[in-house]
C-alpha cells in the first residue's frame, strides 16, 4: 500500500497531477482543492497522500495534499452508491471544511446540488457519516488559495480551456459544460478556473 508519493510535479491539470519519483512518473487523480494547493509548484518537489483503487482492469491513484482530505474521500466511498469518481466530484464542489459542516448539520440540500447526488444518496451520506465526519482534520482550507496571477485576457482563455477539460474528464458532456462555463464567465469574467469548476459542478 502506498502512503504517499513525494517527487517533482511535472504536469498539473484541474483533475490530475504527474509526479516523477526516482525516474517513474505517477499519473494521479486529484480534487479541485488539491489542484488549487499545487498551483505554482510545477517542477518543484511536492507530496501527495495516496489512495489506491485497484480493480481487474484498472489501477488508479488518487492524491490529496492532506491526510484529512484523503480520510474524507475514503469515508465517502463507504457510502452505498458513491464510488471514487463521485467522491472526487463531491470534494471538488466543496472543501473539507465545508463538507464537514454540511454533513454535521444534516444539510442534504447542499449535498444534493452536486451532480449525481440525489436526495436519497445525500441522506445516506449524512446518516452514515454524521457521527464520523467531525473527526476528520480539515487542516488548512486549500480552497482559500484562489488567486489571480495572469492578465484578464490570458486568464479567460486558460480558464475556459482548463475548466472544460476538467468537467469532461469528470464525465460531463463538452457541449453542456461549455454553455455553463460561458454563462459563469459572462457573469464573473474575472473568475478563476477553480471557482468556475466549483460553480459548474452545482449547475450541470
Amino acid at each position: 500500500m502506498i502512503e504517499y508519493i513525494k517527487g517533482q510535479l511535472t504536469e498539473l491539470t484541474p483533475t490530475s497531477a504527474i509526479i516523477e519519483a526516482y525516474g517513474v512518473g505517477y499519473d494521479i487523480n486529484i480534487t479541485l482543492p488539491a489542484y488549487s494547493a499545487l498551483q505554482d509548484k510545477e517542477n518543484k518537489e511536492v507530496r501527495l497522500f495516496i489512495t489506491e483503487i485497484i480493480r481487474e482492469d484498472t489501477h488508479d491513484l488518487y492524491g490529496f495534499t492532506t491526510r484529512g482530505e484523503r480520510q474524507l474521500f475514503v469515508m465517502l466511498m463507504t457510502v452505498s452508491g458513491i464510488g471514487a469518481n463521485t467522491a472526487r466530484t463531491i470534494m471538488s464542489a466543496y472543501s473539507v471544511g465545508e463538507l464537514r459542516q454540511i454533513v454535521a448539520t444534516g444539510n442534504a440540500k447542499a449535498l444534493g446540488q452536486v451532480k449525481g447526488i440525489g436526495p436519497k444518496t445525500a441522506q445516506r451520506v449524512i446518516v452514515d457519516l454524521k457521527d464520523k465526519v467531525l473527526k476528520v482534520d480539515a487542516g488548512e482550507d486549500a480552497s482559500a488559495a484562489f488567486e489571480a496571477k495572469m492578465s484578464t485576457e490570458q486568464a479567460d482563455s486558460v480558464v475556459k480551456t482548463e475548466a472544460l477539460s476538467a468537467l469532461t474528464m469528470l464525465g460531463f458532456s463538452a457541449a453542456a459544460s461549455g454553455k455553463v462555463i460561458d454563462k459563469i464567465l459572462a457573469d464573473m469574467p474575472d473568475a478563476k478556473v477553480e471557482y468556475v469548476i466549483k460553480i459548474a459542478l452545482k449547475m450541470l
